[in-house]
């Protein structure tokens, strides 16, 4: 698997998530990570590629979704109905490991992921161990 493993605290505060993942001391600062703390440089206007591109990463990072997957959910919300960007988001809150989160069966995302593919969890009587195994209603 290729998902990001990596500090949680680090990506978040790339992103400038505001998150329940976040740790106290990342909440503590008021300043953005570096050395010699804020500076002219980093508060410049960013071009709308740049505040597209981070929007994008937040997702992606929020459902643990990789690159190919998220460019094929795109691809099927562009060609459904509706407003592209809230399809989007339908479709990610629909996967099965986000479901399994949003009951409350597992406290994080990952947890929630490790649930399913450890064929903990069941749709229809049927088990399952696919964790973008996408959800309909009913």
């Amino acid at each position: 698997m290729a998902r990001y493993i990596g500090p949680k605290t680090k990506m978040l505060e790339s992103l400038v998530l505001q998150s329940t993942e976040m740790t106290k001391t990342s909440r503590k600062k008021n300043q953005p990570p570096g050395q010699h703390g804020p500076n002219k440089r980093r508060g410049a206007k960013k071009s709308e590629y740049a505040v597209q591109l981070a929007e994008k990463q937040k997702a992606k990072y929020t459902y643990g979704i990789l690159e190919r997957q998220f460019a094929n959910l795109f691809d099927k919300a562009h060609r459904s109905k509706g407003v592209t960007g809230e399809v989007l988001l339908q479709l990610c809150e629909s996967r099965l490991d986000n479901v399994v989160y949003r009951l409350g069966f597992a406290k994080t995302r990952s947890g929630a992921r490790q649930l399913v593919s450890h064929r903990h969890i069941t749709v229809n009587g049927e088990i399952l161990n696919i964790p973008s195994y996408l959800v309909k209603a009913g």
